[in-house]
C-alpha cells in the first residue's frame, strides 16, 4: 500500500511539531508521505521564545525546533521561502508562489496569524517600527535599538511586556503605551496587574496606561491621545495578531474569525484541517502554543490511522510570563471574584514585595488561579488544575506554597503525576515522553532536554524535569 500524501500549509511551531508528532508515529514513511510548505527562510523556531533573543539570553540557533539535517534525516520534502496561493479542493492539490504545485491527499493549514497594526496616523512598518512576531523581527529590533535608546512598545498584553522587560534589561528606556486601565487584561485582575506593574516599574519599564497612540513621527516619537508625549527611537509594535485565513476563504472553507474546525479538526471539508492559531475551536484560545501542539498530536493521530478515535476536546490553557525575574502564572478562571457565590476564593496581596496570588475554587478544585512571585504555589496549584484533584483543606497553604499538610496528596510528587501531566509548558513535554526519553537512553537532565527540549524554554520546569529524572533512576 502506498502511503498517503500529507501537506502541511505552514512551518511555524504548529506545523513543524505536527511533522515531528507524525514522524514519531511513522518513522520509516511507510503511511505518510509528507510534505512541509514554509514562507519564511528558516528552519522551524520556537516563537514563545523570542522574547528570550530580544532579552539576550537566548541566541537565535537555540530557539530553532529543527536543525538544517531534519529534512533528510526524516524524508520530508521541506520547502522554505515559498507561500501557498491557492487549493484547488476538487483536484486536490495546492499552488506555491513559486509556480510548483503539490498533490495532496490530506491538507492542513497551520498558516498562524499576522499581527495586528493599529490605525495610527504615521505608524508604518520600517526600520524604526517594527511588528514583534518573527526571528526577523528579533534582529530587526535588536539593530534599531541601540544602548540607551528609547523604545515605546504599543501593547500591554504578555508578548508585549515580554519584550520591554527584555529592552529594559539591555539598557533602552522602554515606555509602555497600553490603551487599557490596566495590563494584561486578558489574564490578570486590576490588583494583580497593579503588583506586576510596580514590579516591571521596578525593573526600568514606565508605563501609560488608559491612553493611545495618536501621532507617530520617525526620529520623535509617540503623541499620545491626551496630547502627551512619548520619545521613542524605535516602536515595537504588540497589539494582537489577526488568523491567516485568506487561504481557506479563497478555497471556500468556513470561516468566522478563523477557519472553524470540528473535534477531528477538520474544516468544512473533510479533506482538510487545520491547527494552531489560523483554526477555530470553541475549545482552543487563541495565541498560545498549548492548544496547537496538542491539536498536532490528534491530527497525527488521524492521518497516520495510528488511533482513529483520537479527538480534541479543548485545552486547559496556562499562561506564564517569560521575563527574566518575574515568575507569573495564570490559569482558568482568573476575573472571578469574592463576590460569586458559586465560587471560594481566596486572594493575597504583597505590593511592596512584588507578590500577589488568587486561587479559585470550584467543588473543591482547582478553576483558576493568579500566582506572581509564588514559583512553589504556581507548580503545585498548576498541577492540581490540569489533574482534576481534590485541594486540601489548608487553602492558605496551598495558595502559598508551603508544605500541604500531613497526608495531603502531592501534586507535584512524580510518581503521582499521570503520564499526561505536562512538565514543560513551553515545549509540551509531558510525564509520559520524559519517561520515554529516559527510556530510550536520555538519563539525566540535559539529555533529556537535548532529546525533548525539556528545560529549553524559560526553565521554570527545570526543577520538575530534575525530579522526575531522580525518580527515574530510583525506580
Amino acid at each position: 500500500m502506498s502511503p498517503r500524501s500529507v501537506v502541511i500549509a505552514g512551518y511555524g511551531m504548529a506545523g513543524a511539531r505536527l511533522a515531528d508528532e507524525i514522524q514519531r508515529r511513522d518513522p520509516e514513511g511507510e503511511r505518510v508521505r509528507l510534505t512541509v510548505i514554509g514562507a519564511e527562510e528558516h528552519t522551524a523556531y520556537n516563537r514563545v521564545l523570542l522574547s528570550s533573543v530580544v532579552a539576550g539570553t537566548m541566541r537565535p540557533e537555540a530557539v530553532r525546533l529543527h536543525d538544517d539535517e531534519w529534512p533528510s534525516r526524516t524524508r520530508a520534502d521541506l520547502r522554505r521561502g515559498v507561500s501557498a496561493t491557492s487549493i484547488d479542493r476538487e483536484a486536490r492539490r495546492i499552488h506555491l508562489d513559486d509556480g510548483s504545485t503539490v498533490d495532496y491527499d490530506v491538507l492542513v493549514l497551520a498558516t498562524g496569524a499576522n499581527p495586528w497594526m493599529p490605525p495610527v496616523e504615521g505608524l508604518e512598518p520600517g526600520p524604526d517600527v517594527v511588528a514583534f512576531r518573527t526571528l526577523d523581527d528579533c534582529a530587526r529590533i535588536l539593530d534599531a535599538a541601540r544602548l540607551g535608546a528609547p523604545v515605546a512598545v504599543l501593547g500591554g498584553g504578555l508578548l508585549g511586556l515580554e519584550a520591554a522587560r527584555g529592552l529594559a534589561g539591555r539598557g533602552n528606556l522602554v515606555t509602555v503605551v497600553h490603551p487599557m486601565p490596566h495590563i494584561m487584561e486578558r489574564q490578570l485582575d486590576a490588583e494583580s496587574a497593579r503588583v506586576l506593574t510596580r514590579k516591571l516599574e521596578e525593573l526600568g519599564v514606565v508605563f501609560r496606561l488608559g491612553v493611545g497612540a495618536a501621532r507617530y513621527v520617525s526620529g520623535d516619537g509617540l503623541k499620545l491621545d491626551d496630547g502627551t508625549h512619548v520619545p521613542a527611537d524605535l516602536i515595537v509594535v504588540s497589539t494582537g495578531v489577526r488568523p491567516e485565513t485568506k487561504l481557506a476563504m479563497d478555497a471556500g472553507l468556513t470561516v468566522e474569525g478563523g477557519i472553524v474546525v470540528d473535534d477531528l479538526l477538520r474544516t468544512s471539508d473533510g479533506r482538510i484541517h487545520a491547527i494552531g492559531d489560523c483554526a477555530r475551536h470553541p475549545g482552543a484560545f487563541g495565541g498560545l502554543v498549548q492548544p496547537a501542539w496538542e491539536q498536532a498530536a490528534v491530527v497525527a493521530d488521524l492521518v497516520t490511522g495510528t488511533k482513529s478515535s483520537s479527538r480534541y476536546r479543548g485545552t486547559q490553557a496556562v499562561t506564564r510570563l517569560k521575563a527574566r525575574d518575574i515568575d507569573l502564572t495564570a490559569l482558568g478562571e482568573t476575573m472571578t471574584g469574592a463576590d460569586d457565590p458559586t465560587a471560594e476564593v481566596l486572594t493575597f496581596s504583597d505590593p511592596a514585595g512584588c507578590r500577589y496570588g488568587k486561587l479559585v475554587l470550584r467543588e473543591n478544585r482547582v478553576a483558576g488561579a493568579i500566582l506572581l512571585g509564588l514559583p512553589d504555589a504556581a507548580a503545585s496549584i498548576t498541577q492540581l488544575y490540569d489533574r482534576g484533584t481534590p485541594v486540601p483543606e489548608d487553602r492558605l497553604a496551598v495558595l502559598l506554597g508551603r508544605a500541604l499538610p500531613a497526608g495531603a496528596p502531592s501534586a507535584s510528587s512524580p510518581a503521582d503525576l499521570p503520564a499526561s501531566a505536562v512538565i514543560c509548558r513551553c515545549n509540551a513535554v509531558t510525564k509520559g515522553r520524559l519517561v520515554e526519553a529516559w527510556r530510550g537512553g536520555a538519563t539525566d537532565v540535559p539529555a533529556l532536554a537535548g532529546a525533548t527540549r525539556a528545560t529549553t524554554g524559560c526553565g521554570g520546569c527545570k526543577d520538575a524535569v530534575g525530579g522526575v529524572a531522580k525518580w527515574l533512576a530510583a525506580q
